[in-house]
């Protein structure tokens, strides 16, 4: 017959062997909260010719001399992913949707939104000056009127908050938006008017694609701002005239900067 005393010190030796299991198996969850805290991971959305990809490189840190020289007509196919970090540990993922419409693009979607969701958008448009591009297999300068890039901008949208609104229906992700007006260099004289175009119950096309997000995942879940941003600064010479001064356009995506910082709680 047991002794009692072997018999609580096996009892003992039961209870922290599963106190051991249940912080091993949590283990992962948490760190996957730390990550998540310190490092949010952000989808950075619009249509091709915006400059997502310009602005991801700023964001994070990363010498966008590359995507320069390749000039103004060559875009991704595939989904970009870049990371900032700082000396304090904090940061993000960033995830660059290809913006053609093609298949990667919409694996690419399914990626941010359902597979691994994201924590916040940057969802980027400009004022109808997105760059042309040309179809695939075709040659000569593309050409578009400053309407029909609106028009594509909406349509793009119209993706891209169908998958936020599906995922947040669902899931406690994304918590903000924040659209990010480029190319303000080009339109220095109408920013505000920029800005307006694209905020929620302007009433704009823009604005009421907003609004009916905002109806949609529930206006008090997910957080909307819209900011102007240009790709210029840190000592790069314009690749267009631009009637903004490097130190404008710094200070510009400082502002996009803090923002998402208060967003992600990093400040």
């Amino acid at each position: 017959m047991q002794s009692p005393l072997r018999h609580g010190k096996a009892a003992i030796g039961t209870t922290i062997a599963g106190g051991a299991l249940a912080a091993l198996s949590q283990a992962p969850e948490r760190a996957t909260r730390l990550l998540r805290h310190r490092y949010p991971t952000v989808a950075v959305t619009g249509m091709t010719g915006v400059g997502k990809t310009r602005l991801a490189d700023r964001l994070s840190r990363r010498a966008s001399a590359q995507s320069a020289d390749q000039g103004p007509d060559v875009g991704s196919a595939v989904m970009e992913r870049r990371t900032r970090r700082n000396a304090r540990l904090r940061g993000y993922r960033f995830r660059v949707v290809p913006g053609e419409n093609a298949a990667t693009r919409l694996g690419a979607l399914d990626e941010v939104f359902h597979d691994e969701p994201v924590d916040g958008v940057l969802h980027v448009v400009a004022n109808g000056y997105a760059t042309p591009r040309r179809p695939a297999g075709t040659s000569g300068a593309a050409l578009a009127s400053r309407e029909d890039q609106l028009a594509a901008e909406l349509e793009d949208w119209a993706i891209t908050a169908h998958r936020i609104a599906s995922m947040a229906v669902r899931r406690d992700r994304p918590t903000w938006l924040v659209i990010a007006v480029t190319k303000a260099d080009l339109f220095a004289d109408d920013v505000d008017a920029a800005v307006d175009y694209y905020s929620p119950g302007s009433g704009s096309p823009f604005g009421d694609r907003l609004d009916e997000l905002r109806a949609l995942a529930g206006g008090a879940k997910l957080s909307i701002d819209v900011l102007p941003v240009c790709a210029q600064g840190a000592g790069r010479k314009p690749v267009e005239p631009t009637s903004l001064s490097d130190k404008a356009c710094t200070d510009l995506l400082g502002r996009l900067e803090l923002r998402m910082a208060q967003l992600s709680g990093h400040v």
